[in-house]
């Protein structure tokens, strides 16, 4: 199977994406991700107003394989969380990208995100190039 990497987003070894619009971050996970989790059933997310810290765990995500914990590639407070992911998790698998992402976040240091992978890098971690 052949996978998207949008290129304008960064991504964490961990298979989080973000896409920074200003000192608004984007945060879901990859296509690759979601592949590998297979049927999703369960998201946990933070509330609005909460605090992120990059590098620091932000909620899970459940398939009916694994429980793998969402790690965040950037801090700052969420100021938008994608309640109807939370109603219907499965939906992450249709559009990762678009209308599957998790959280908007303010962020304090847009520097941060220098730190995670470029498109062409996350692809050769992922294809094991």
């Amino acid at each position: 199977m052949s996978f998207e990497y949008p290129q304008d987003l960064r991504y964490l070894d961990s298979h989080e994406y973000v896409r920074l619009d200003g000192d608004i971050a984007t945060i879901g996970i990859s296509e690759f991700a979601v592949d590998q989790l297979g049927d999703i059933v369960f998201l946990e997310l933070p509330e609005i107003g909460e605090a992120i810290a990059v590098g620091e765990t932000f909620g899970t995500i459940e398939s009916v394989k694994a429980v793998e914990e969402l790690n965040s590639p950037v801090t700052g407070t969420v100021i938008e969380r994608n309640d109807a992911l939370i109603e219907s998790p499965e939906q992450v698998a249709d559009d990762p990208y678009g209308e599957g992402w998790f959280l908007k976040v303010r962020i304090n240091d847009a520097a941060e995100i220098e730190d995670a992978m470029t498109a062409d890098e996350y692809r050769a971690l992922v294809e094991g190039e």
